[in-house]
């Protein structure tokens, strides 16, 4: 019972919303609120702020909250662990890749649930600090991130590849195409970069302002999706993680020129919960990534 409970709680924490609440738990409205005020009577403090509206968590039910999703998550593992005695590895393994990592992510899912077909994965496109935040309240089981750029916490890390930076242009846009590029030379052609709340550009600014250079990007986009349409079809250039000069085809006809003065690289790998046990499908994911070599991959 307490079980249920507890997922009525994290529920409504979710969803601040009580008829949402209930339809994510697949119960009427009073049952989700019989459920949580019987918690409150057996743990004897109130959870709910009350009023017509949700309101929130009183602090006490904040705390409870934490222990609620730690309880639930070790739980589906003690399930996933009793299911998969014996048999293949089943469950879904919900992953959330930033932006800059999403071409190196079907590298790892495509043959690892060829590996496993009980396993579904769900894929999400997040920002470093949203992989750590749905980390820690268990609605992530892992994420592929920057290891070094920006902080991490309580997380388990499982370095994959060393992201490099290209210079991205049509070849008819650029003439004679050189094997290399300064970024004070990118610096002065038109530029369509991600926007600047954005982690890769602030990694970007940071490279530029160490040389002493201000980037004056003619278009700004959120999507690497945009980004390249601006390439494929525009009079502009861009500057990329290597990974994503693979989603031109090469009849496109564009040049990926490496960016040197300086040369920059980072680390991108997984990061799951610090915890242990870890669930058996995080675990044998954890266990499929670290075989591989993605930097010889791409």
């Amino acid at each position: 019972m307490f079980i249920r409970q507890f997922s009525y709680l994290v529920a409504l924490a979710r969803e601040k919303h009580f008829a949402r609440a209930a339809a994510a738990c697949n119960v009427t409205q009073p049952t989700l609120s019989a459920g949580i005020q019987k918690l409150e009577r057996e743990l004897g403090l109130p959870m709910i702020e009350r009023g017509h509206h949700f309101i929130g968590l009183t602090p006490e039910g904040e705390r409870v909250l934490k222990w609620a999703q730690r309880i639930i998550a070790d739980f589906d593992g003690l399930k996933q662990d009793l299911t998969n005695a014996g048999q293949g590895l089943s469950g879904v393994l919900r992953l959330g890749a930033i932006p800059a990592a999403l071409p190196a992510i079907s590298l790892l899912t495509g043959p690892f649930c060829a590996r496993n077909p009980g396993v579904a994965i769900q894929v999400q496109s997040m920002t470093s600090i949203a992989i750590q935040r749905s980390l820690d309240s268990f609605d992530l089981d892992a994420g592929l991130t920057y290891l070094e750029n920006e902080p991490l916490n309580h997380v388990q890390r499982l370095p994959l590849y060393t992201e490099r930076y290209m210079f991205v242009a049509k070849t008819a846009f650029l003439g004679d195409v050189p094997e290399t590029m300064s970024w004070a030379e990118a610096a002065t052609y038109p530029l369509c970069l991600l926007q600047p709340d954005m982690q890769n550009r602030r990694i970007i600014n940071q490279i530029f302002r160490e040389i002493g250079i201000q980037p004056r990007p003619r278009i700004e986009t959120n999507s690497y999706d945009g980004i390249l349409a601006h390439v494929r079809h525009g009079a502009y250039c861009s500057i990329l993680p290597h990974p994503h000069c693979q989603s031109f085809g090469p009849a496109e006809k564009i040049s990926t020129i490496p960016l040197v003065d300086p040369i920059h690289t980072q680390s991108i790998g997984l990061v799951a919960a610090d915890r242990d046990p870890l669930l058996p499908v995080i675990a044998a994911f954890l266990h499929f990534a670290a075989e591989l070599n993605l930097d010889r991959v791409h």
